[in-house]
């Protein structure tokens, strides 16, 4: 194989990793603090796509025209409402369900999936549509013999990159990460020792959401085209990364989003001849995996709720 064409396979999976990685930690964080799954968790991605596009073309139409100032505003914009959205659905929908069965949870969540999903199809503008996302970011590149290394690809890199740490810290280093760990561990006797387990829970979905919108925005200036119908598969993706990971543990979703892109990439790579079945190939390698490890490659620790 050609060595830029390999260098290229390799820094397109690195990318759908740390994408991948983003929202499989959202999936962590939910299940960890209220033991649910979020399954509108992709579609609230897409929702965070939109939401920074939308700031673009706002800030474009009074006349700024300014790459920096319109990425912060997409960022911010997008970070802030689908946090807001997150919180809104772990107060209204996940937390009066908590005495019901979890398949309720599933399912009126993958039903709030499809409504954001059909929403946005449906009001926003030509939203059936896919939407060039502007480019914002450097498009100079390095070039190595064949190969060549995007400015943009980097920068994108290294903020997911500090995304990630930051969460690491947050979780790891502050009171607000030390609430977190308390009550996933033992939700009871967390309220007992006086932490406020209704805000901890709404606090941490709204950080899994900002990061999901993240991740949208991410994916819009990597590709430059956003789609209401984006994150049904990325949820999916990030969903299977968090359980072959290990569900539970913020470095297992790690580990299991940048193996599925692993997974896809050697798919793309091996099956030249069939490079549209490398999700079929990288999922199937994923079953293997649970089948063999059930409780995941870094499964979490088990503690007994009283």
């Amino acid at each position: 194989m050609d060595v830029g064409l390999f260098g290229q396979y390799v820094m397109n999976g690195v990318m759908l990793g740390m994408m991948y990685a983003l929202v499989a930690v959202g999936f962590t964080l939910f299940f960890g603090v209220l033991n649910v799954i979020q399954f509108s968790h992709g579609d609230v991605l897409m929702v965070g796509s939109f939401v920074g596009y939308t700031a673009i073309l706002g800030l474009t139409a009074i006349g700024i025209d300014n790459p920096v100032i319109e990425l912060l505003a997409a960022v911010l914009a997008a970070v802030g409402l689908v946090a807001m959205l997150g919180a809104l659905i772990a107060r209204y929908l996940v937390l009066p369900l908590r005495s019901s069965p979890p398949l309720n949870t599933l399912l009126i969540t993958l039903m709030l999936g499809t409504v954001l999903r059909e929403s946005v199809r449906l009001f926003f503008p030509d939203g059936s549509n896919p939407k060039r996302f502007p480019s914002l970011l450097p498009t100079d590149g390095f070039n190595f013999g064949s190969f060549t290394l995007r400015v943009d690809s980097v920068l994108l890199l290294i903020a997911g990159i500090a995304v990630i740490w930051a969460i690491h810290l947050v979780i790891n280093r502050t009171r607000l990460g030390l609430a977190i760990r308390a009550v996933a561990q033992d939700e009871e006797t967390a309220m007992t020792m006086g932490i406020n387990f209704r805000l901890v829970v709404l606090v941490t979905f709204a950080i899994g959401s900002g990061l999901a919108a993240f991740a949208g925005v991410m994916n819009g200036l990597y590709y430059n085209e956003i789609n209401f119908s984006n994150g049904l598969l990325l949820g999916v993706i990030g969903f299977a990364a968090a359980i072959v990971g290990g569900l539970g543990s913020i470095y297992g979703a790690i580990l299991g989003g940048f193996l599925f892109a692993a997974l896809q990439t050697f798919g793309s790579v091996a099956l030249p001849f069939a490079s549209a079945y490398k999700d079929v190939f990288a999922f199937t390698v994923v079953i293997a995996i649970m089948a063999w490890r059930p409780t995941g490659l870094i499964a979490e620790r088990e503690s007994e709720r009283v």
